[in-house]
């Protein structure tokens, strides 16, 4: 095997691994410190716990790092790998374009099924089903991205990129909404471009029939400029070679903190917000996004750590599987069915942490099980 493709596979054992590590924390792990704290009944889990929560609105915690982290990740597979289509004939791009749609659609499909699940399936009538969706934006934001990436020059998406975060600034905050105000970014976003848009334009329901949904129409928007510094990150890690690997780890560690700098800056004028997806959150979101990719690259890539971070490696390969599956099947259920003797025999204040390390346990071994017969589903 040549260096390179050696290369490509370590990298590609990195990006799982981050992005399971990402995973880890829907699939159970959130779980873990409100569990030790019963156990210990020290304060600073309930203090790890909170960082577990999403923020109320203005603010940000650790658990709003999942979503925007998954979206700055699949840019950054786009970046090991760039290139131009554009020069192709329409034929030979024909095949790329419509597997492109198809992912598309897929990711918005599979989006609607998550959003439905636990429940009573989702609805025939059109109106009563939420369109919006997490799956959803990640697709609209790796397809614009990709859409960038194939067509425009790296300075282009770059200038694109500036864009959408100055232009989406300005827009929430200088524009004034029809029979509103500019500039309203109180608790609820009623009075907010945001609320305008998904009330006049997104069909079906908002998540809990709130005014403006927290993956609704405007808000994808700035989420591309998650991925096109995900972009950025993958090409500089593609040039490692070319100036040193582990002081490409360093820049991109130091690059998330001038990002995370630059996010808290503007977050005086333009509050961090998850669920509008400000300029400032995307920011802060992105300066986490390159501070763990250059913790787990060095990890992972240059230390060839692979082993160590294999049950990550492992939720990665098969995210979006498990993610769906987080929604339709009861996984409480079968740790329960699996290990409920167990977790029934230990000591009470221990029942909780058993519990936990159960519900991780089942998905795991189904994840072990695919990963080793190379059943690697993608979308």
């Amino acid at each position: 095997m040549s260096d390179t493709n050696k290369k490509a596979k370590k990298r590609l054992a990195s990006l799982d691994a981050l992005r399971g590590f990402d995973m880890f924390w829907i699939l159970g792990g959130e779980k873990i410190f409100a569990a030790l704290f019963v156990l210990t009944g020290w304060a600073g889990w309930k203090v790890a716990e909170a960082q577990t929560l999403h923020s109320q609105w203005h603010g940000f915690t650790f658990y709003d790092l999942i979503f925007p982290l998954f979206i700055f990740l699949s840019g950054v597979a786009m970046g090991l790998a760039p290139k131009r289509i554009d020069h192709l004939p329409f034929v030979e791009r024909k095949p790329i374009y419509i597997k492109a749609f198809k992912r598309l659609l897929l990711l918005c499909s599979f989006g609607v099924l998550y959003n439905h699940g636990w429940g009573t399936g989702v609805p025939l009538n059109p109106e009563e089903i939420r369109f919006a969706s997490v799956l959803g934006r990640i697709a609209i934001a790796w397809f614009v991205a990709a859409m960038l990436v194939w067509h425009t020059s790296f300075r282009t998406q770059m200038f694109t990129l500036v864009g959408i975060l100055i232009g989406y600034w300005v827009w929430l905050c200088f524009i004034p909404v029809p029979g509103g105000v500019a500039g309203d970014l109180s608790s609820g976003g009623a009075g907010t471009w945001n609320a305008w848009f998904d009330t006049n334009l997104l069909p079906g329901i908002t998540y809990q029939n709130k005014p403006m949904d927290p993956e609704g129409i405007l808000s994808s928007v700035p989420a591309i400029a998650n991925a096109l510094f995900g972009v950025i990150a993958g090409r500089y890690i593609k040039q490692a070679q070319e100036r040193g690997e582990w002081k490409t780890a360093g820049i991109l560690f130091a690059a998330g903190l001038v990002a995370l700098a630059c996010g808290w800056l503007w977050d005086m004028v333009f509050p961090v917000n998850k669920d509008l997806w400000t300029s400032s959150f995307v920011m802060v979101t992105v300066g986490w996004s390159f501070i763990l990719l250059a913790v787990f690259y060095a990890v992972v890539d240059l230390l060839n750590q692979q082993r160590a971070a294999y049950l990550f490696v492992i939720i990665g390969a098969n995210s979006i599987v498990i993610y769906l599956a987080s929604s339709l099947v009861n996984w409480e259920f079968v740790s329960k069915s699996v290990f409920g003797g167990v977790i029934a025999a230990v000591p009470a204040p221990w029942q909780p942490l058993f519990a936990v390390f159960a519900l991780l346990a089942v998905q795991l071994l189904v994840l072990h099980w695919l990963y080793k017969r190379k059943i690697l589903i993608s979308v």
